[in-house]
């Protein structure tokens, strides 16, 4: 049926009433969207229970924004549903054992590596350079930096990821209207150093990360755009972040 015009969303009319049959309706019109941030997040199907096991989260994390949703802030549902769900996924990877022990060194390993290499070579690595390093092939480098989007190795982490956790750069960046200018100029100072750090990337990684960070694509439909494939679109979105980290952090 075609609304007419005028008439309210689904959005509107359960948030006038919020009757169980419009929350269910609601959720089930928003499900696409948790498909769309797993696909963000470089998770694919082809993780197979551990794929569902994440949708079950990202679901619960929807239902969680529909509950909690208020209009009066100000905020898109969109919006705060996708920070709900995306939310909800990480910290089950946080606290969940769903990379084994040796994935997650390898990571750390190729983290360090790349940082070490950009100050000895003073430019990008290559996968064959941190594969000699690590004393790994090729093979194994490109598998730990499929393994890197999936412990959450992006633009939305420090600048700096170890073990103990991860704090997010927004947070860094976040206005929350009562800056002292000292934090101000230090904001300021890590944009400018970021800017400058990802125009010493190569082309495709600066592309990678436009289309990643600014169109919102996901992995998939960045390998068809450059036609790749998925897995190497993470590959090389990880290798970007890692390598733009590892400018900042020796700028």
């Amino acid at each position: 049926m075609v609304l007419r015009t005028g008439e309210p969303s689904l959005l509107e009319q359960f948030l006038a009433n919020r009757s169980a049959e419009l929350r269910e309706k609601l959720v089930l019109q928003s499900v696409p969207l948790v498909h769309y941030l797993l696909g963000r997040l470089g998770i694919t199907q082809e993780m197979g229970s551990d794929y569902e096991d994440l949708v079950h989260q990202g679901l619960l994390g929807l239902i969680d924004a529909v509950d909690r949703y208020d209009p009066k802030h100000g905020t898109k549902f969109s919006t705060y549903a996708s920070l709900r769900i995306r939310g909800k996924v990480l910290d089950y990877m946080r606290v969940s054992d769903w990379m084994p022990r040796s994935a997650r060194q390898r990571v750390r390993a190729i983290q360090k590596a790349i940082s070490k290499l950009w100050v000895d070579l003073g430019r990008e690595p290559t996968e064959e350079e941190l594969a000699a390093n690590l004393g790994l092939d090729v093979e194994q480098v490109e598998k730990g930096l499929v393994d890197s989007n999936l412990v959450i190795v992006s633009l939305d982490a420090t600048v700096e990821v170890d073990q103990d956790g991860e704090g997010s750069l927004h947070e860094r960046l976040v206005d929350d209207k009562q800056v002292n200018p000292s934090e101000v100029f230090e904001d300021d100072d890590l944009k400018k150093q970021i800017v400058a750090g990802i125009r010493r990337l190569s082309e495709r990684e600066q592309l990678i990360l436009s289309l990643y960070y600014y169109d919102e694509l996901t992995f998939k439909e960045i390998g068809k755009v450059l036609e790749i494939t998925e897995s190497r679109v993470c590959q090389l979105h990880a290798r970007a972040v890692l390598n733009l980290k590892a400018v900042v952090k020796h700028e």
